[in-house]
């Protein structure tokens, strides 16, 4: 049973919950989703020799290459982080680092031909994961959920503004 059914379990049928309580139980929700997710991940990624750490700094890069700052905002982590992850992509020569015209100091990182073709890997093995995942899920629940989880988002944003 999960943290959020046993507090609705504790908190009756017969009461009506508020937005507060349910609040509190989409974030238990959320974060149970993302520790089982991110084991999917890991295993995912293992699966072709790499982490999920390692599978994100790639994909992060694959459109266009970054500086390691930006690249860590985008993933919401340490620049720290990244860079100990490009170091690592880097040696092992699935990434590298490019002039930045714009800033001499902070290098662009991108993947190596070789990175495109473990993330293209990665990413077909993650695509048949997510097919597995959704045989059971309507489209719609799917996008409702990730309709709220935006708003969500969204509102936290707002907040870290204030």
């Amino acid at each position: 049973m999960t943290t959020a059914e046993a507090v609705e379990r504790r908190r009756g049928v017969a009461e009506v919950p508020d937005a507060p309580d349910e609040m509190a139980l989409l974030v238990a929700d959320v974060f149970e989703a993302a520790g089982a997710l991110r084991r999917s991940g890991e295993a995912i990624a293992a699966a072709e020799g790499q982490t999920q750490a390692r599978w994100q700094v790639l994909s992060v890069v694959s459109d266009e290459p970054l500086p390691v700052a930006r690249a860590a905002r985008r993933l919401g982590i340490t620049r720290q982080a990244v860079q100990r992850v490009a170091n690592d992509l880097t040696r092992d020569g699935l990434a590298d680092f490019r002039p930045n015209p714009d800033h001499r100091s902070s290098p662009l990182l991108g993947p190596t031909p070789q990175g495109r073709r473990v993330l293209g890997e990665i990413t077909d093995r993650a695509a048949a994961a997510h097919r597995v995942l959704a045989a059971d899920l309507a489209p719609a629940d799917i996008a409702a959920a990730r309709d709220l989880l935006r708003r969500v988002t969204e509102q936290l944003r707002l907040q870290e503004g204030e």
